[in-house]
């Protein structure tokens, strides 16, 4: 670049500001989470409803596999709610929910499980339908399904 070209060029266009993208509003959600390590899923447990402890739900979780979340683990943002006291001090919570994590592996092997179960009932109510058909007229399962919000496997 020379002299003449730096002259030319005011202040002004070298400022960040012309090169930044504008802001955009975002509202707040009420259930935003720190990252999950890697290996990891976070998700919200309820731990009470109704102003009435969920500890059936909470136990449950914890047999099957979730961890609650600490928030002295994520020490560089404190911008998560607390649990401030009870049993769940320290905890990552807010309205009667509690962060927790569970192994990735774990968490595929659990949704496999549970599509594996839902394939056992389809064939058990195709099974009980089937049994009563009459042969003049037969039953055909035309099966078609949709899927709102999420990915399709």
């Amino acid at each position: 670049m020379t002299k003449e070209d730096k002259k030319n060029l005011s202040r002004a266009a070298e400022t960040r500001t012309k090169t930044e993208r504008p802001k955009e509003y975002k509202p707040p959600s009420s259930l935003d989470a720190p990252p999950a390590p890697d290996g990891f899923r976070h998700r919200w447990i309820r731990a009470e409803s109704m102003g009435f402890n969920d500890t059936k739900n909470i136990h449950g979780r914890l047999r099957s596999g979730y961890e609650l979340v600490r928030a002295d683990e994520y020490k560089d943002n404190d911008s998560y709610p607390i649990v401030m006291d009870g049993k769940y001090a320290g905890v990552i919570g807010v309205g009667g929910l509690l962060l927790a994590r569970i192994p990735e592996e774990l968490a595929q092997s659990r949704v496999a499980y549970q599509q594996r179960q839902t394939e056992g009932q389809d064939e058990a109510v195709e099974n009980d339908l089937l049994k009563d058909q009459d042969k003049r007229m037969p039953m055909k399962f035309e099966r078609s399904s949709k899927n709102f919000g999420g990915t399709k496997k």
